[in-house]
């Protein structure tokens, strides 16, 4: 990406530059983008997690300043963030009350009455946000389809309001009625109700937060958006508050978890859509990326200083679902978080990042890497800011893929020698292995964590990981990649110039868009098409003026209905596309056909005999994301990279022990320049490490293309 600015194009418009911030738990990255002066510039800092918006505020501050911008000349900042997750996670939320139909207290509580470990006898099931006390029930009752069989206790809901507010202190409240996704009406009053004794109370409605079936699932979805909204509330008008200080006069958009870009007013009301932000962000990037290298089948891999993010990305799009576990009691055990109901990439986050922490297990004598991170403060033993326990990044150091001269270009200096103290007295002594072996070791160990997580999430879909590219970014993304692909068996890696940052470019790249959902339960073959219709209609109004909101043109937003089907009696249904918003009994055979080629992709068979259903009606609204030119050059005459070569460095490779690799200058290679490993490749945000048994060329978008041998 380009490090200086080139000269302003005349007759373009004034306030396009725009930047996107991603907010990690060990970086803040930056891109701006600014299509009047052809101009792609990046940042990266380490984030401040006291005050996430101290780091965006000085990030955007001395971006600005390196181009020679002023923060009014911004049209826009994009935002993504871990706030929402990292709550859940911490139960650092909201004091939230919840109002449910009469005897329905207890059901986010009781759940499923599963247990996500059949044969632990002592789990611990996930806590509910909102204790016993603080649910109250309130008289009223409306049918599965629609109909009132109980009118709502005014009176009962002002009382239980005011036990919520006054006596129990709570600072949001959530109303959970239900069938209320079928007939809202007497959640909209109770909110009504509530807002004229508290009207500046935050109210999560669940028919609007999640307006589908299944009442555990919607409650729990409408109590977690109780539960963060305050905080969401007061996060996003500092950080407005601190950009308007700056100068800044432009617009704040914020990423959903489904790879959409919204309002701030829409973040506001509904936060929980905003769980996996930051992630999303990455896999956004990564569709982009494949789309210019002509790629249809790639792997995103995301290694961060915190977390490692792995998905799915087929033609240009990433993999999404409808449904998430929040704050699990066992990371990786399904069932054990809460349920939400929000549309979200579908990806898989494991504790691995450069600075996951490396141990001696008291217990069984061996070495574990992660999942508790060092994340900025005191951040990895190299970075000499008090941390005292090797990491990731510490045994990267050790095995000299990183130049301790040249970490953030040069920006910050590591300190190996620390990291060898760290490592012989935490480590290397308990196991008996020289530092290097325990390094080496820390290496083999989360390479093998995100290689076997990666495997499983291909499989659950049916892909083989043979047939896909690796597109790796993050800071540590392209340092681990070699190996990942090695030990999935992926032939070819290609690594972004920028990868260090490219999750704040997803950012940018990000088209504004939403995902409408409404539950109307019936048998395919009696469905009421002129209802269904209607449904659609609305959510397209509602969607379209979102959109709207974001700056979309409607005349530009598309449409994609789709419908949540399964066989009547199956547990679980299946997302199936529809071929348009206006159906008719016509559309009949079309619909079944598309639900059995569904299922048979799912399932590998199918039942055309059992009668279907449909729960839910969706509605993707997506307008055009702005694109950025990369640009694309013809390779130079001779293509020689030998000029972008400053040095050699030693690397241990667990195959081939140490090597001697040549090291080159990221922004110097030309295109068309083609080379063997073993090699690194440096820039500011990252180094790229190519092991022996590759070839590395540089694409016309200056991507470096690693195939392994």
């Amino acid at each position: 990406m380009s490090e200086r600015a080139p000269a302003a194009r005349i007759g373009v418009p004034t306030r396009t530059a725009r930047i996107g911030v991603d907010v990690g738990g060990t970086f803040t990255d930056l891109v701006l983008h600014d299509p009047r002066r052809d101009l792609v510039h990046t940042g990266k800092l380490l984030t401040t997690p006291g005050d996430p918006s101290a780091a965006i505020i000085a990030g955007v501050v001395r971006l600005l300043r390196e181009v020679g911008m002023h923060p009014a000349d911004l049209h826009s900042v994009v935002h993504g963030t871990t706030l929402i997750a990292n709550t859940i996670i911490e139960r650092t939320g909201a004091t939230v009350g919840l109002l449910a139909t009469d005897g329905f207290r207890d059901s986010i509580e009781i759940g499923r009455e599963t247990r996500y470990d059949l044969y632990d006898l002592f789990l611990d099931p996930p806590p509910t946000l909102v204790p016993r006390h603080r649910r109250l029930e309130v008289p009223e009752r409306i049918s599965a389809d629609g109909e009132v069989l109980l009118a709502l206790d005014e009176d009962a809901v002002a009382r239980a309001a005011r036990q919520l507010v006054e006596q129990e202190g709570c600072e949001a409240l959530a109303i959970a009625f239900m069938h209320s996704y079928r007939a809202p009406a007497h959640e909209q009053r109770a909110a009504a109700i509530v807002r004229g004794l508290y009207p500046d109370l935050p109210l999560s409605l669940s028919a609007e937060v999640a307006p589908e079936i299944r009442e555990f699932e919607r409650s729990s979805t409408a109590c977690a958006n109780a539960y963060v909204q305050p905080l969401m509330r007061r996060y996003l008008d500092r950080l407005e508050t601190l950009l308007g200080k700056i100068g800044f006069a432009g617009r704040l958009f914020v990423m959903l978890s489904g790879g959409g870009i919204t309002t701030v007013r829409e973040a506001k009301a509904f936060p929980i859509r905003l769980i996996e932000s930051g992630p999303a962000a990455g896999a956004m990037a990564a569709a982009f990326l494949a789309r210019l290298a002509g790629l249809d089948r790639v792997v995103s891999f995301d290694m961060g200083g915190t977390t490692a993010k792995m998905c799915l990305v087929e033609d240009g799009t990433p993999d999404h679902k409808f449904d998430f576990e929040a704050g699990r009691v066992r990371r990786f055990q399904k069932g054990s978080g809460l349920p939400l109901k929000v549309s979200v990439v579908d990806m898989i986050e494991i504790g691995a990042g450069g600075g996951s922490l490396a141990h001696v297990d008291p217990g069984s004598g061996l070495m574990k890497v992660g999942p508790r991170s060092a994340g900025a403060d005191p951040g990895p033993v190299c970075y000499g800011r008090g941390g005292t326990q090797p990491t990731v990044t510490d045994a990267d150091l050790v095995l000299g893929r990183l130049d301790p001269a040249y970490f953030l270009g040069g920006e910050m200096t590591l300190d190996p020698d620390s990291v060898r103290r760290a490592f012989s007295g935490t480590i290397s002594v308990r196991i008996g292995v020289d530092v290097e072996t325990a390094a080496l070791g820390v290496q083999r160990i989360v390479d093998e964590m995100m290689a076997a997580a990666t495997r499983m999430h291909l499989a659950e879909k049916g892909k083989d990981p043979r047939k896909y590219t690796l597109i790796a970014f993050g800071g540590a993304g392209p340092v681990h990649a070699h190996n990942l692909a090695r030990l999935l068996k992926v032939g070819k890696v290609v690594v972004p110039l920028g990868a260090g940052v490219a999750s704040a470019l997803g950012f940018l790249v990000a088209p504004p868009a939403t995902d409408m959902v409404t539950s109307y339960v019936t048998r395919l073959e009696r469905a009421d098409w002129h209802h269904i219709n209607a449904l659609f209609a609305g959510m397209r109004d509602r969607g379209c003026q979102l959109l709207s909101e974001a700056g979309a043109d409607p005349a530009r937003i598309a449409y994609r209905p789709s419908a949540e089907m399964r066989h009547v009696g199956q547990g679980f249904e299946i997302p199936v596309p529809l071929p348009g918003l206006n159906l008719s009994a016509d559309d009949l055979p079309g619909i079944r056909a598309a639900f059995f080629d569904t299922y048979r992709l799912r399932f590998g068979r199918t039942m055309e005999e059992a009668p279907i259903e449909v729960l839910s009606w969706r509605l993707g609204c997506v307008a055009p994301g702005l694109d950025i030119r990369l640009g694309r050059e013809a390779p130079a005459d001779g293509a020689d990279p030998e000029a972008a070569r400053r040095g050699s460095r030693k690397v241990l490779f667990e195959t081939h022990g140490w090597q001697e690799c040549a090291v080159y200058d990221r922004y110097k290679l030309p295109v068309g320049a083609r080379f063997t490993g073993p090699a690194l490749i440096e820039e500011r945000e990252s180094t790229c490490v190519v092991g022996p048994d590759a070839v590395v060329s540089v694409d016309a978008i200056r991507n470096l293309v690693v195939e392994l041998r």
